[in-house]
């Protein structure tokens, strides 16, 4: 139970998110259309976690890796939640935005 939490949350295994990155991995920022338009990765792409499940057409590939992230890394845990439960097999929660461009 403890591992699966701290899987959730990010706070598992080290990821090499650069690495995730160079192998073709999408960024998901799960943040709101206007967190997102103040600051965000470059090349991330934006659906809020809220309307994640309606959009989960514009993530084709379940076996691209997909790193999630928002402002602090609740929403991204609750995105990869959505994610791996609709059949996504490599998401990881990168949690906040600013911290996870450093990271890259």
């Amino acid at each position: 139970m403890l591992d699966t939490l701290k899987n959730l949350f990010g706070f598992g295994p080290k990821v090499d998110y650069s690495e995730l990155v160079k192998q073709g991995a999408i960024i998901l920022d799960v943040r709101s259309a206007g967190e997102f338009s103040s600051g965000h990765i470059k090349g991330a792409i934006n659906i809020s976690v809220d309307s994640l499940g309606r959009n989960l057409s514009k993530l084709k590939d379940k076996n691209k890796p997909i790193i999630t992230c928002c402002a602090s890394g609740m929403r991204s845990a609750s995105a990869k939640n959505i994610l791996t439960s609709n059949g996504y097999t490599q998401v990881y929660n990168g949690g906040s935005w600013g911290s996870l461009q450093y990271k890259l």
